[in-house]
């Protein structure tokens, strides 16, 4: 799996539209995951996470964006369509994705936890079931990572058993990664 040069301007606009809406989930208290759709270089559809407002875990990025492409958009469109996502889709995601037949995914960092590109599964490339999808993963990596650690040094409320996080801090380094793990992300 390649990563995309982020300095290419059209991928790197995309990845940043992705971040926006990411930075957008932040604000609003939601997971950081945002994600836009892309076909014929223009923006179709735009996602973020809205699992804990809605209080439905299957309100991911990637599907809130599918959902607002297909509400003035065939389907069948998709499989000319391309998503960069701030985090490698989760096997539900990915699984999604396959089904709608998505043409390429491009995402920020890896999901050491629930990925679905490669981190966990490849559910993007298994030939027995429709048909693949090219992925490129490390666009805008540290981005992306950052955005998560911001999030997961907050306090959590709903939580069952919330954890005290006041003595946290937000960690700013990069670990180096190893050639070809561009997929994976470093903890959290």
């Amino acid at each position: 799996m390649a990563v995309p040069d982020r300095m290419d301007s059209r991928h790197a606009y995309f990845m940043k539209q992705a971040l926006i809406m990411g930075e957008k989930a932040l604000e609003t208290g939601e997971t950081p995951v945002g994600c836009v759709l892309v076909y014929n270089n223009e923006i179709v559809g735009s996602g973020m996470n809205d699992t804990n407002k809605s209080m439905n875990g299957t309100r991911h990025a990637e599907f809130i964006a599918i959902e607002q492409m297909l509400e003035n958009h065939p389907r069948s469109l998709l499989r000319s369509t391309d998503l960069y996502v701030t985090v490698e889709p989760c096997v539900m995601c990915a699984s999604a994705l396959r089904q709608y037949q998505i043409r390429t995914v491009y995402f920020g960092c890896g999901n050491d936890r629930f990925g679905g590109t490669g981190s966990i599964l490849s559910l993007h490339s298994d030939i027995s079931i429709d048909p693949p999808y090219a992925v490129h993963g490390g666009l805008f990596r540290e981005e992306a990572i950052m955005l998560l650690r911001r999030f997961y040094i907050q306090e959590n409320e709903n939580a069952p058993k919330p954890r005290p996080k006041k003595h946290r801090e937000l960690k700013t380094s990069f670990e180096t990664s190893i050639p070809g793990s561009q997929a994976s992300s470093p903890s959290i």
